[in-house]
């Protein structure tokens, strides 16, 4: 690939102006240069993004289907090689970044049933005569704001779900993985203008927060689907609501595990491993609180130490390693500072917590215990591999401490006690979007509705009736007689 990227790929605006370069978190060396777009390049494309909605409005939703459909083999034969692109520019394993891609096309696989399927009910009427039903549209114009932790995955949830509903799309993604957001546009763009589809049906914006912020005023972006932390995901709610817009949010995540006395180890260490190294705790849904019944604390620290102590870490590139780098420069310092907060807060590092000494971005996932559970910095989340083990006594204790952080994304339990996972279900149980049981926070199935309560956003993306939120819903009334009854008997003669 060329190192410098701009002008024109198919859908895609990126113009002269100034210049963002991506670096590989692995070595810290640059991989390429991409040319920001300006407003007057935002402007340009969303005239041609609702221009080319028109054309993908009028397309019945199964030819729809079919075309995402399309889109889904394309990133098939592609995978291998985006799996490597995610790996090189955003971090994350190689498995990980090929499974990444997995995900988009999982849900255009699911997006074509869907397609099948989307439609309004058919309601009794109180008149005779008269039919009752709702009518499903497009919204128009989906604006999808994405982070770098996710840069093919979350794209794929909005688009082939937004897509087979009948939007157009326009996507601006981290200026730190613009390599990605082209290479995935490209490939979407040739699919739509093999079936004679305008590109700008799916168009790309390469840029910073200026563009993002044009998105979120632009009364011409009926839906905005922001993904990213809460502090900016609030201004962007702010600017949407501002103008009565709708958004999606999927924000931050301050996720815990809570296990009981009764659990099965066997289960709890690697899930407990997975959540919290997993990318390199860069995961919205990465387990950051870890609390452990005072029966099982010494015994499962020192056993999840032990099992940290074994992970491979090196090149993401590299088929054997489990553990990357850290996205950029910036994430280490976080990472640096969370853990000397948590020691000056009275915490105790029982693992890692250091800078590794190698190129590029890499530390030492960290596990601290000895915090209250109400500590600041427990209560803060840092997007670095940092997990803090607290010893409760109690279920009611538990479960309230894992609903008394701000956040409310995912949240699990390993409990054998079946009157004990219903009550984690149910209403006085887990306030979160994604509550499990036995098995990690993270690592999320396609089918289910992925989001969270609270300050996490409420918003939810892929699966179940997500897609209800990418359509505007209208009640119709018609009547086939030639008389007029009115609702609720009313008489007006």
């Amino acid at each position: 690939m060329s190192p410098r990227v701009w002008g024109r790929v198919r859908a895609t605006y990126c113009r002269l102006l100034p210049i963002v370069t991506t670096y590989c978190p692995a070595n810290a060396e640059p991989i390429a240069s991409v040319r920001q777009a300006s407003l007057e390049d935002y402007e340009e494309t969303i005239k041609k993004a609702k221009e080319a909605w028109k054309i993908w409005a009028d397309v019945p939703a199964p030819k729809r289907g079919e075309i995402v459909r399309q889109i889904g083999d394309a990133l098939r034969k592609k995978i291998k090689d985006l799996g490597s692109l995610v790996s090189l520019e955003m971090g994350k394993i190689f498995i990980e970044g090929v499974g990444e891609v997995q995900e988009y096309i999982d849900i255009c696989d699911y997006a074509v049933g869907l397609s099948r399927m989307i439609g309004g009910l058919v309601l009794p009427s109180e008149r005779p005569g008269h039919a009752l039903i709702e009518q499903w549209n497009p919204v128009g114009l989906v604006g999808i704001i994405t982070a770098f932790n996710f840069p093919v995955a979350v794209y794929g949830w909005n688009n082939a779900i937004a897509m087979i509903c009948g939007n157009a799309c326009l996507w601006k993604g981290a200026p730190t993985t613009s390599l990605i957001s082209v290479a995935v546009t490209k490939i979407v763009a040739k699919v739509l203008e093999d079936n004679k589809v305008p590109g700008a049906v799916c168009s790309l914006i390469c840029g910073g927060a200026d563009i993002g912020t044009a998105m979120a005023r632009d009364e011409r972006v009926d839906l905005l689907s922001f993904t990213g932390s809460t502090k900016v995901g609030k201004q962007v709610a702010l600017m949407v609501q501002e103008r009565f817009g709708r958004s999606l949010l999927e924000l931050g995540g301050n996720n815990a595990i809570v296990v009981f006395e009764d659990a099965d180890l066997n289960l709890v260490i690697p899930s407990a491993l997975f959540a919290a190294v997993g990318t390199a705790g860069q995961r919205c849904t990465t387990a950051r609180r870890l609390f452990l019944h005072e029966s099982i604390h010494d015994e499962v620290v020192e056993k999840l130490a032990k099992a940290y102590a074994q992970i491979r870490i090196g090149n993401p590139l590299d088929s054997t390693t489990l553990y990357g780098p850290l996205h950029t420069k910036e994430a280490v310092t976080m990472f640096l500072d969370a853990v000397e907060q948590a020691k000056q807060q009275g915490g105790s590092v029982v693992y890692g917590g250091k800078v590794l000494n190698r190129p590029g971005n890499y530390v030492e996932p960290a596990i601290v215990t000895g915090l209250p559970h109400n500590a600041s910095i427990v209560h803060t989340e840092t997007f670095a591999p940092i997990l803090y083990v607290l010893k409760f006594k109690t279920e009611e204790e538990g479960f309230a401490w894992n609903n008394e952080v701000k956040q409310g994304l995912s949240s699990s339990i390993f409990t054998r006690d079946l009157g004990r996972i219903f009550r984690w279900l149910g209403p006085k149980g887990s306030d979160c979007g994604v509550v499990n049981v036995n098995i990690p926070t993270s690592g999320a199935e396609i089918g289910g509705a992925f989001g969270g309560e609270k300050h996490t956003g409420g918003g939810r993306e892929s699966g179940s009736d997500s897609w209800k939120l990418y359509m505007r819903r209208s009640t119709c009334t018609i009547n086939y007689t030639k008389d007029l009854p009115l609702a609720q008997g009313i008489k007006f003669q």
